[in-house]
């Protein structure tokens, strides 16, 4: 059986899509959809079932892409690292959102890429966790960490941590709204001061507000800024309220840079999740980091 084929089978399998996994190739889509109706007649079944948007495995597409898709990655990551006399020191590609994966996993994984015979290079890339999981699944990453759990049998997500917010603001703004203390009553208060988030939208904001007071922001963003660490800096500065992990801004918090402003009976909580495609925790590398990253979370929380 033709690898090529094979390859743009697995691609497809995990865009979803001929269109989506034609770009991932770099190939046209008739050439994708040729290249798997090629396939499908050499194997007399039908690996997928077209419909409006994308297409769905049949359970002959599924079985086939559980069997091939982990030796095609092993085959991809043989590629990348060669096999001279440095193929003993592999990539781990891992990809998650910036503020996270910077202050949280990267100083973890640092530790495995020592020469001790079983390190490995560290290749790193942002994004959402939909940008995440769509390089995961086209075989981009080896590792992810995102927010959203991934459907599908080709992506095996395990819970990492779960991150607590919380709501601050500078203590001039907390003396003016008259919060100096963290308080536990409604939202009123609250309004009267400009709001610092990473989107128009507002999703930590409105998520906090939906959690904690069972309503929904009434005055919009001030300072957009799409970086949480950008946030903490804008908030100590006194640009307004925000909405931020604990682990991000705890160190503020015992400055005094910041107060929590409200004190939730049950705070509201985040899940991370520890990404990858199913069967490679099979390569070493990948395990290594998967494990060590799970043990070390354990202290995160």
């Amino acid at each position: 059986m033709d690898l090529a084929l094979l390859r743009t089978f697995v691609t497809v399998h995990r865009a979803g899509s001929f269109t989506r996994a034609a770009a991932l190739l770099g190939l046209s889509q008739p050439a994708v959809t040729s290249q798997i109706r090629t396939l499908e007649r050499q194997l007399g079944r039908p690996l997928f079932l077209r419909q409006a948007r994308g297409v769905t495995p049949t359970s002959i597409g599924d079985e086939l892409a559980h069997k091939a898709a982990p030796h095609l990655d092993a085959l991809v990551e043989i590629t990348e690292t060669g096999l001279d006399d440095d193929s003993s020191v592999r990539s781990l590609h891992l990809a998650g959102p910036p503020e996270f994966t910077a202050e949280r996993a990267l100083p973890a994984l640092t530790e495995l890429t020592g020469e001790d015979g079983q390190g490995f290079a560290l290749r790193t890339s942002f994004g959402n966790a939909e940008e995440t999981l769509e390089g995961l699944a086209a075989g981009h990453h080896d590792l992810a960490i995102c927010t959203a759990r991934p459907r599908g049998p080709l992506l095996t997500a395990t819970p990492l941590c779960d991150e607590e917010h919380i709501l601050v603001a500078s203590p001039r703004w907390a003396g003016e709204i008259g919060l100096e203390e963290p308080r536990r009553d409604g939202a009123v208060a609250l309004e009267r001061a400009p709001l610092i988030e990473v989107h128009e939208s507002l999703p930590f904001v409105s998520r906090y507000w939906a959690s904690v007071f069972d309503s929904r922001p009434a005055a919009p963003g001030t300072v957009i800024v799409p970086d949480l660490r950008a946030v903490l800096a804008c908030a100590v500065a006194g640009a307004g309220l925000a909405v931020l992990p604990r682990y991000l801004c705890a160190a503020a918090l015992e400055r005094g840079d910041v107060l929590a402003l409200h004190d939730p009976a049950v705070p509201p909580l985040r899940t991370y999740f520890l990404v990858v495609r199913t069967g490679t925790l099979a390569m070493p590398h990948i395990a290594r980091a998967h494990e060590w990253l799970l043990r070390t979370a354990a202290d995160w929380c």
